[in-house]
């Protein structure tokens, strides 16, 4: 080799390493090669080949020095059968040259001969120590290519081997992003105690885009097998409803993943799949699926599937980019359980507790109560048979009489604390008022619902108002409370306002802790908001419809 081709040569490796450097996209890398390829070694027509994981070879990069159009036409596939130089080339590893066209056969020679090519050869390229594609220079006449034509390739396969492997580095860098971003997003919900519903929506969703899926599948099992899908996400645009029942046998991903609490996969659906599951993947054009379990506290709950509608399996890594959308569930499903736990555990105690009052308060009505108007009344007979010049006596009679209507009084007042009877007879419009009535402080009402709501959902707002009056007026010092009651969208809700120093607090020993608890026990929520010296506001809603917690966590 001359001089100067050496410095061409040189020349060319260095545009080429420069692309390489630029992290320029695949497609454009491979044309220039090819095309500096061509230049550099006078040759007809370069092609770059990839060996896809199906056995199949693609044309991935092509030049030509016809003005006819393209010799190498990007996209072409071919099944590198027989013997040819992309064949000899796979099997050895090494480069490899065929100079006479009659001497090769298959699908590739096939190829060669439809365009005329004469002397082929081609050279691997390897990207981290496999076999990754061939790079050929071709000759369109009879002459054999130059005996340096293998070496002269070799400097371009090692960039371009290179170019491949820093693209798939950012390919695997940029997934590894979008895969932590998925999980991250799915993990913000499941952080927040996210209404399991909207934790299975979004799961389905995040890992049918992540792993480019036509469908994404999140279903409950029920103890005989059955599959209950909980949420489903589509590529497709038609509805794939959740709320499908799918009966267990036959052999499908479902039914493997119940029978055996491992994952599971079918490549080719349309074919070895059967039973009731894959009656409805088949209606709706799985052609593959991996399927992975949902374990919650040791237990298969679950299982969250994805599926394409092309040829093609699933990704070998799969199952393992499902792995942590599952982990992820079911750390959703147990929160929420514990949850629902926590909330009937306090329900209970709350109904125990107003329970418990109740009886008190109907304990000191019936008893002592009676008993000391029972003692007054005695009283009273007995001034009426004193003398009347017995005026001592008759003061002292006095004294007893108006302390046992006192205590009388009081004790009304403690067991109306207690449990108001009023809210009990009449509900929460007259028991307000009676508050109102009692309070320190001036309160303007506003109740915007005169019906009777359940027994829980009234004594709470009852307690709320009377737990901010009694603030009100030991701490706050305002001068009127505005109390505003309402219903709409199936919720109570209630606002306390007063006009006092602000600056209160749920803490330690405050009245606002148990009453809070009251009130997350019946699914409601209560806000509290009282900066310093702007007053003091609390606002509760309670849903109307109470219901006993679910079997299920849906």
């Amino acid at each position: 080799m001359s001089c100067e081709q050496i410095v061409e040569e040189r020349a060319a490796l260095r545009r080429v390493a420069t692309l390489v450097a630029r992290a320029t996209p695949p497609e454009q890398m491979f044309a220039t090669v090819a095309a500096e390829v061509g230049e550099l070694l006078g040759n007809d027509v370069t092609g770059i080949i990839r060996l896809d994981p199906d056995g199949m070879a693609s044309a991935v990069g092509g030049w030509s020095r016809s003005l006819h159009g393209p010799l190498f036409p990007i996209g072409t596939r071919v099944d590198p059968d027989g013997r040819n130089v992309v064949t000899l080339v796979s099997e050895t590893g090494r480069p490899a040259r065929i100079d006479d066209a009659a001497e090769s056969s298959g699908a590739p020679a096939d190829f060669a001969r439809a365009r005329g090519f004469g002397s082929v050869v081609g050279v691997p390229i390897n990207v981290e120590g496999r076999l990754w594609g061939v790079m050929m220079a071709i000759s369109l006449t009879a002459e054999p290519l130059p005996p340096d034509t293998e070496d002269r390739l070799a400097g371009f396969t090692d960039l371009v081997a290179t170019a491949i492997a820093n693209t798939q580095a950012r390919v695997e860098l940029r997934g590894a992003a979008e895969e932590q971003a998925a999980l991250r997003r799915v993990a913000t919900l499941v952080a927040r105690a996210a209404p399991p519903k909207e934790v299975f929506a979004a799961v389905a969703a995040e890992a049918g885009q992540l792993l480019s899926a036509d469908f994404a599948v999140l279903g409950r099992y029920e103890p005989n097998g059955t599959a209950l899908y909980v949420a489903a996400w589509t590529r497709t645009g038609r509805d794939f409803p959740a709320g499908i029942q799918v009966p267990p046998g036959g052999r499908n991903v479902h039914t493997l993943v119940f029978e055996s609490g491992c994952p599971a996969r079918i490549d080719d659906y349309a074919a070895v799949s059967s039973g009731p599951a894959s009656v409805v993947g088949k209606e709706w054009g799985f052609r593959a699926t991996v399927c992975m379990p949902i374990n919650v506290d040791g237990q298969l709950w679950g299982a969250l599937s994805v599926a394409s509608m092309n040829d093609k399996p699933m990704p070998s890594d799969t199952e393992d980019r499902l792995a942590g959308f599952t982990e992820l569930v079911a750390t959703a499903i147990a929160n929420a359980e514990t949850q629902a736990a926590l909330t009937a555990s306090r329900a209970r105690i709350v109904a125990a507790a107003d329970t418990a009052r109740r009886r008190i308060e109907r304990d000191l009505h019936d008893g002592p109560q009676q008993r000391l108007v029972s003692l007054a009344l005695r009283v009273r007979t007995v001034q009426l048979s004193v003398p009347l010049d017995a005026d001592e006596l008759i003061r002292q009679l006095d004294e007893v009489t108006d302390g046992l209507a006192a205590a009388v009084d009081e004790l009304r007042e403690v067991a109306r604390g207690i449990h108001p009877a009023v809210l009990a007879e009449g509900g929460l419009r007259p028991a307000l008022k009676a508050l109102a009535r009692r309070s320190a402080i001036p309160v303007r009402l506003d109740i915007q619902t005169g019906e009777r709501h359940p027994e829980p959902v009234e004594t709470a707002a009852y307690y709320a108002v009377s737990e901010a009056l009694t603030n009100a007026a030991k701490h706050s010092g305002a001068t009127v409370v505005d109390v505003h009651v309402a219903t709409r969208d199936g919720r109570l809700h209630v606002g306390i306002r007063d006009d006092g120093r602000g600056g209160a607090a749920p803490c330690r020993g405050s009245g606002l802790v148990g009453l809070t608890d009251r009130v997350e026990a019946l699914g409601g929520q209560l806000r509290l908001h009282s900066p310093p010296g702007a007053g003091t506001t609390i606002r509760l809603t309670l849903p109307l419809t109470q219901q006993a917690p679910s079997e299920h966590t849906d």
